[in-house]
């Protein structure tokens, strides 16, 4: 896990197969999201972007305009570059959602700020999620997938999958390594569904968090008293009883961690389950080699990109990428499904292949925002898959495929329901 910049050594200008921007700067501003006609890729649009307008000017839900970069390596340069602001109080944020902004001014969430503040937030976190803790806690996690698909298998089909699986694996190693009882694991759910759901008010989005938080003060305020052994403890009493950060501050960590700890994982793996629904020789394949289970994770993350569009940035001086310069105090979103399925630094970037090499996606991001929890993701992700279909080899649809349904106005891509039995 990288928590400094990683520079970019790719030169545009002396690379013979790139192209410079070619289109209409003259033409009207497409509108932005993109939906995805095929769930396990990036919208088809990406790639005549990517061709034709690598930088492209846009509208969001907003009204507001901003850019959006589909290259990888413009990708990555944008991500590592100083010039470029995650401060969502910036009038320039390209929020996506009409209350994004403005919740997100009031509750500061790290992930949508800069440094300093942001790397000391980052460095609180760090020691929890290294690979050597996350390592140490696979049999936990093991344990709790097992008891969470006893459960589903014991209820009987057919069930909601997301629900019953996947949301409740993501939420339960979430909340166990928080310290937070797990007696309703839809509450984090709804939560994440509101505050992260484009068509949300500030004010729907104020009173999720502000339940979500009243439940994190009683924590914060029990640990004061008796800590444990867990994650909120240890920031109470290394952090908030030091002075290093103050209630509210402690309040808005905890509560990006649940939300993006949980949603991205629920959507991973309920989305790389219907995957292997849809192609069954790729379940085949890991069932003879087990081994290749942390490799099919990674195509997972890179082929899904659940989080494309969450790297939201503003140019804070003039910043040229690809033949064109986003001008200081525009937005400008980095989109990680298009640059994980460039054909320059993908081959065949919509096969699925788990044995592809120098798989060096950027599902997780990449600079000095690059996903903290980003280790945890995958041992959840090699548990959750692993345990599924070896114990579960009969598992599939319940109902029509066209039945699905798909999440496209929410900050993360997934699926809202997927019927299964077995």
């Amino acid at each position: 896990m990288s928590t400094t910049p990683e520079t970019s050594t790719a030169s545009h200008a002396s690379d013979p197969l790139r192209t410079d921007a070619t289109s209409d700067t003259t033409a009207p501003p497409r509108d932005f999201p993109i939906q995805r006609g095929c769930p396990f890729a990036a919208p088809a649009e990406y790639d005549a972007l990517r061709t034709d307008d690598p930088v492209a000017r846009v509208t969001l839900p907003t009204k507001k305009e901003a850019w959006v970069v589909t290259r990888y390596d413009d990708v990555r340069e944008l991500l590592s570059d100083p010039r470029v602001s995650a401060d969502i109080r910036r009038p320039g944020f390209p929020a996506l959602g009409e209350g994004e902004q403005e919740a997100g001014a009031r509750f500061r969430p790290f992930i949508r700020t800069d440094a300093p503040e942001h790397t000391k937030y980052r460095r609180m976190l760090l020691p929890v999620f290294t690979v050597r803790r996350v390592r140490e806690m696979r049999p936990a996690v093991q344990a709790r997938v097992d008891e969470i698909l006893d459960g589903m298998l014991a209820a009987g089909g057919p069930v909601d999958f997301v629900s019953a699986y996947a949301n409740a694996v993501s939420t339960s190693v979430i909340c166990e390594l928080l310290g937070i009882p797990r007696e309703n694991l839809e509450f984090f759910r709804d939560v994440t569904r509101i505050s992260g759901s484009r068509n949300s008010t500030a004010e729907q989005v104020a009173e999720a968090l502000g339940g979500l938080f009243g439940l994190l003060a009683e924590l914060i305020a029990e640990r004061r008293e008796e800590p444990q052994d867990d994650l909120i403890s240890k920031l109470v009493t290394d952090h908030l009883a030091t002075g290093n950060v103050t209630k509210e501050q402690l309040l808005s960590t905890l509560g990006i961690t649940i939300n993006a700890g949980r949603e991205t994982t629920t959507s991973m793996i309920a989305l790389s389950t219907l995957l292997l629904l849809d192609r069954p020789e790729l379940k085949e394949e890991l069932l003879r080699d087990p081994s290749l289970m942390p490799a099919a994770v990674d195509e997972f993350l890179r082929a899904l990109s659940v989080a494309d569009s969450i790297p939201l940035r503003v140019a804070a001086e003039d910043i040229d990428l690809s033949g064109r310069t986003i001008p200081a105090d525009d937005g400008v979103i980095a989109l990680l499904a298009g640059a994980n399925h460039d054909p320059e630094q993908f081959d065949e970037p919509e096969r699925v292949d788990f044995h592809r090499t120098d798989n060096h996606h950027v599902a997780f991001g990449y600079g000095v925002h690059q996903c903290v929890g980003q280790h945890l993701a995958r041992l959840e992700m090699e548990v959750a898959l692993e345990t599924l279909i070896r114990r579960v080899p009969t598992l599939r649809l319940a109902g029509d495929r066209d039945d699905v349904a798909v999440k496209h106005d929410s900050a993360t891509f997934g699926l809202e329901e997927l019927r299964v039995t077995w």
